[in-house]
């Protein structure tokens, strides 16, 4: 029996290596098959090399640049690739792992290329040579990394350096700034204690307001970006809809006991580390991101906002972060926060930017696993603004806007609520 399992609950099926290795190539390959059908190969070709030129700061919709096809294609590529250093590197597929791919996936479709990502990655895998560890046990940090990605495009793209000069300049600082994240992340995961499960985010967000921080200091400003898709929403919910269908019977055919032991995974915090794939078993974790890739999907088009590459990829971190620490119970109340703070505050809950706070935002949700249900909506509320100020910090150079954000509110906030509760008796 797995040690995460309490007394009296089933015991996780366990499954190979390879079948995991299996299912989860099956949603990047899906991607790749979407993109195929909805565009020609000549399309897509070319639509991959506007991709791969552009500028990457948020908000750059891919769909916008390249075409729909040429989007799902690189995000699905993209995936495919960093499975296939998992695989070499004989990492392991867990709960984390998940949510790394499928946030890798989810930003291929608005900020994350073939082509910006891999310094981040070498330099992670230089490190790891450094201090004669393997590289397998930093792989997640490695591409969750990959958040900072779009300053090696800023560097490339937008500065008027020739590019004899700003090549090497963006390799060396991508370089550089993955050879330090694995200490940094370290260090800045005790400020927030796990109440933000994108804990790269924030240490992104710290590492790019250093760097942005700096090439100003020398003329280098960023341009804002945004580039963002409409009318799409039928294609795309059916799309989504049939993948998340897919993940629930998939779930159930893997476990019959899935909704069983779904239930306990309801009743956990989900405060980092929490590993649903180790604690509960795949199938009912396919099961918890099939629900609560419906829920965030459903939010989206309540609100009148508009299914694209950035909300789409909004809607996949959900999903994938549901195999680590993430389920309904704990993600709603964040996103009723968010959807309060809409009514309240100067801007509309279908404004791109409180639409993706509402869905990445849900990086809190242990807050509300841990604290209760009105203490997620203070966080929801406290995020949509919060959310809104940082960027400016970093220039939209960090993909994890809101994972930044995040990790500030819980440094601050989880503090204040455990003074606030009273003591036992």
């Amino acid at each position: 029996m797995n040690p995460d399992t309490a007394a009296g609950e089933l015991a996780p099926v366990e499954h190979s290596r390879n079948a995991t290795f299996v299912v989860v190539a099956l949603f990047p390959l899906a991607f790749i098959l979407a993109g195929l059908l909805i565009d020609t190969p000549a399309e897509i070709f070319s639509g991959l090399v506007r991709i791969l030129t552009s500028r990457d700061t948020l908000i750059t919709d891919y769909m916008g640049i390249g075409g729909i096809g040429a989007a799902f294609t690189n995000a699905g590529l993209l995936t495919l690739a960093a499975l296939g250093v998992y695989y070499r590197s004989s990492a392991k597929i867990d709960g984390v792992a998940i949510a790394c791919l499928l946030i890798v996936l989810g930003c291929g479709m608005f900020g994350k290329s073939l082509l910006n990502v891999w310094f981040i990655v070498l330099g992670v895998f230089l490190y790891s040579k450094f201090k004669h560890e393997r590289f397998a046990t930093h792989i997640n940090t490695a591409f969750f990394g990959t958040a900072l990605a779009p300053i090696f495009t800023e560097i490339l793209f937008s500065t008027m350096l020739p590019l004899h000069f700003s090549l090497p300049l963006g390799i060396l600082t991508t370089l550089a700034l993955g050879f330090v994240l694995v200490p940094a992340s370290a260090q800045l995961f005790k400020a927030h204690m796990g109440f933000t499960l994108y804990n790269i985010g924030f240490t992104a967000g710290i590492l790019g307001t250093l760097i942005v921080a700096l090439y100003k200091s020398y003329g280098f400003i960023p341009d804002p970006v945004f580039i963002w898709t409409t009318g799409n929403n039928l294609l795309f919910g059916w799309m989504l809809s049939a993948m998340f269908i897919f993940m629930a019977v998939v779930g159930l055919l893997l476990d019959r006991d899935a909704l069983k032991k779904l239930a306990h995974m309801m009743r956990q915090s989900g405060q980092a580390p929490t590993d649903f794939v180790s604690s509960t078993g795949l199938g009912p974790t396919l099961v918890n991101m099939s629900l609560t890739g419906a829920i965030g999907t459903a939010y989206v088009l309540l609100v009148g906002s508009d299914l694209n590459g950035p909300t789409i990829g909004a809607i996949l971190t959900v999903v994938g972060f549901s195999a680590y620490g993430k389920h309904p119970g704990n993600i709603l109340p964040i996103i009723i926060g968010v959807f309060i703070a809409s009514l309240a505050k100067p801007w509309s809950a279908d404004d791109p930017s409180i639409v993706l706070a509402a869905l990445f935002g849900t990086t809190l949700a242990p807050i509300a696993g841990r604290f209760g249900w009105h203490w997620g909506i203070v966080a929801g509320f406290l995020h949509s603004s919060v959310v809104q100020s940082v960027v400016h910090l970093h220039g939209g150079l960090v993909l994890y806007n809101n994972g930044f954000a995040a990790g500030l509110i819980a440094t601050i906030l989880v503090p204040v609520i455990i003074a606030l509760q009273r003591p036992a008796k």
